[in-house]
């Protein structure tokens, strides 16, 4: 036998073996949790990102930050998957799951340190955060779904912070009339609101309209600004003369030929416009193009047509007027025409839209955001969309829980209660779980600019007396009743937050060895694992 060390992997292979390994996942996964920090609560500040093209997005919502960022190092892209999972499922919550997670981690190294096993500090945290699920639901309250006000003030939690305070209470309003009328036996299809941006007037002024708006407006002035009783064609093909894919070249001797040919070219215009005509529809939505000697036949015959409409659009339009996306015009009758009340041409600024009201499915709307920048209306946008997810939350599962940080109080003193019920080295992964959920309203507090040891130190005085609904009214600056103060959140958002960050935080705690390559010639990192498949890595392990 010879000493001879054996390889088993070729020289370009990185690997992070054991606790080098644990310390430098911990690391990124805090590092994700201390970028979106500062951002959270009603006096969080915002992020601006500035793309290679010099795009700007100027926002304090945690998603929109991480989905932006290009996020290289393995661990910390798993953060970034747990804040589109809270994005995707409730639509509100991902800073606060984040920054669980990440605290959770940062708890864990403090156990680690004490030389206890990961899968020890696994096992608690699980335990953890079975009870805390537990404890969230018996401090949930009931609310009635057609309480407009108590769903008004959710709105208004939700978009606090996003530059919607001035206007919160008429964009409160909007989200709340859009989602009672979309909602359909407690199910609601946020797909069924469409959310437009007009430049111009100011973020009071946005309005919701019940049906369609799209930002395109007719091809030409000769066609009709108003149509009343709309039949409404949808034709993802262009109305024009397809071009040949190949090089084509046409020979033509005398003007005699070249007459015919344009002629030609007219007569498959003119069949075109008539397959529309005789269908009766007099709005047509194309996804593709219209020739202009199309655009000008069909508004002699007092069609109003809308080119290049976005694919989403047509779709929402099908929806609302029932009509059906036609790819051949031969196909077009009367049975797959869509109906409307009205179809109207509206300038807005400079800018024209088409507005489809009285729509054959009442359910689809549009809310109309006015601004005086893009960048601002943006963040109304996002605001609008938390507003939408927490209302819709709320309808779905009928809970609440307290805001302002007053549930994680609670929740962590319970936890720590029940920690005390359990023995071995576990307990003390309960009570780390515990202190990482009052990270939510210490970072509240310090985003606010109040110190954070002592609204902690009250809080916890508060809730050791009983005072279950005590969190932090970051309107007055002050620890009070937050229940009182209208300050409440959809029990399903801190439900997910709690399943996300411990599972996140569990999978990193897990892992023990990293294996990665250097780039291969095409700049992607690969690692050839068991039956010779081939995973790719991003670098960044270091």
């Amino acid at each position: 036998m010879t000493n001879k060390p054996i390889t088993l992997m070729p020289e370009d292979i990185q690997r992070i073996i054991g606790k080098d390994a644990q310390r430098n996942n911990i690391a990124a996964a805090k590092l994700v949790a201390e970028i979106v920090k500062t951002t959270l609560g009603p006096r969080g500040m915002d992020k601006m990102l500035v793309s290679p093209l010099d795009d700007i997005i100027i926002t304090n919502d945690g998603a929109t930050i991480l989905s932006e960022m290009q996020i290289e190092h393995p661990a910390a892209k798993m953060m970034v998957e747990i804040a589109k999972t809270q994005e995707s499922e409730v639509g509100d919550g991902t800073t606060s799951a984040v920054m669980i997670a990440g605290k959770l981690l940062e708890n864990a190294e403090k156990l680690l340190d004490k030389k206890i096993h990961p899968i020890v500090i696994v096992k608690g945290y699980r335990i953890a955060a079975e009870k805390a699920q537990d404890i969230l639901k018996e401090l949930s309250l009931e609310v009635d779904h057609k309480d407009e006000f108590v769903l008004k003030q959710i709105a208004m939690t939700a978009m606090t912070g996003k530059g919607a305070e001035d206007s919160k209470e008429n964009l409160s309003d909007i989200v709340v009339k859009a989602v009672n009328q979309i909602e359909e036996n407690g199910f609601v299809d946020l797909d069924n609101i469409k959310i437009e941006k007009a430049r111009g007037e100011g973020i009071g002024d946005s309005e919701l309209i019940s049906g369609i708006v799209i930002d395109k407006g007719k091809i030409t002035l000769d066609m009709p600004s108003y149509v009343k009783n709309a039949r409404i064609a949808l034709i993802d093909i262009p109305l024009e003369l397809k071009s040949p894919e190949l090089k084509t070249e046409v020979s033509i001797s005398s003007p005699e030929q070249l007459q015919r040919f344009l002629l030609q070219e007219e007569n498959s215009i003119k069949e075109i416009v008539n397959l529309v005509r005789e269908s009766t529809a007099n709005v047509v939505f194309c996804q593709k193009g219209v020739d202009d000697f199309a655009s000008f036949l069909l508004a002699r015959n007092g069609i109003y047509v809308c080119r290049r409409v976005a694919r989403s659009d047509m779709h929402k339009i099908a929806k609302a007027t029932g009509a059906k996306i036609i790819s051949n015009l031969n196909d077009l009758t009367q049975l797959e025409l869509g109906s409307a009340e009205n179809v109207e041409n509206v300038k807005r600024g400079n800018d024209f839209y088409t507005y489809i009201q009285g729509c054959k499915n009442p359910k689809a709307v549009t809310i109309l955001i006015h601004g005086g920048s893009d960048h601002v209306m943006d963040e109304i946008e996002r605001a609008i969309d938390d507003g939408l997810g927490d209302v819709s939350c709320v309808l779905k599962s009928g809970l609440v829980v307290p805001g302002g940080g007053a549930i994680e109080m609670e929740v962590s003193r319970r936890l720590k209660q029940f920690g005390q019920t359990i023995s071995g080295r576990e307990r003390l992964a309960v009570e780390e779980f515990a202190n990482a959920l009052e990270f939510i309203p210490l970072t509240l507090a310090e985003n606010a600019g109040l110190d954070p040891i002592d609204i902690i130190t009250e809080l916890r005085a508060k809730h050791d007396s009983g005072d279950k609904n005590a969190g932090l009214n970051l309107f007055e600056n002050k620890v009070a009743n937050v229940l009182e103060a209208k300050i409440i959140e959809p029990y399903n958002i801190k439900s997910q937050e709690i399943d996300s960050a411990t599972e996140v935080a569990n999978m990193i705690l897990r892992i023990d060895d990293v294996i990665a390559s250097k780039p291969d010639k095409r700049g992607k990192m690969s690692f050839t694992g068991e039956r010779g498949r081939e995973a790719e890595f991003m670098s960044g392990l270091e």
